[in-house]
């Protein structure tokens, strides 16, 4: 009988922000971090402490120069998926309204993008379940 070692389950956070064009952002992993060069939904890792909306707050503040607050995050989905050196839980929340104007202060590139077009854009595993259903909704 072979015994399975639990993985770690990382919690991470993220947004459709989507503009009054209905066009949702993404970003591209910069060089130098995994899963570098594929497009994602902004967010980050939810630290100990944090919820995930407080914890989106921070990131977008951090990688995009925004300011969101609490009420302006709708929650959404989730995806959950199995990496090799760990489990991924990732809430999706849509954001309609923010302060300021998204910009990359990270290195990483920045597209709006019609919801009919995400499939287009290679993404993390864990993010590809997500396009049905934000195309369902946009």
């Amino acid at each position: 009988m072979t015994s399975i070692t639990p993985l770690p389950t990382i919690l991470v956070a993220a947004v459709a922000l989507v503009d009054d064009d209905n066009r949702v952002l993404i970003a591209q992993r910069p060089e130098g971090k995994s899963l570098a060069g594929l497009w994602e939904f902004p967010g980050g890792k939810v630290e100990t402490g944090e919820t995930p909306e407080v914890a989106l707050i921070r990131e977008l503040k951090e990688e995009l120069a925004i300011d969101v607050t609490e009420a302006c995050l709708a929650p959404f989905t989730f995806a959950s998926h199995c990496y090799e050196n760990f489990h991924l839980l990732m809430p999706l929340y849509v954001c309609r309204r923010w302060n300021g104007i998204p910009r990359p202060t990270e290195g990483q590139t920045l597209k709006w993008v019609r919801a009919a077009r995400l499939g287009d854009y290679d993404m993390p595993p864990a993010d590809v379940p997500l396009i049905a259903m934000l195309r369902d909704l946009l």
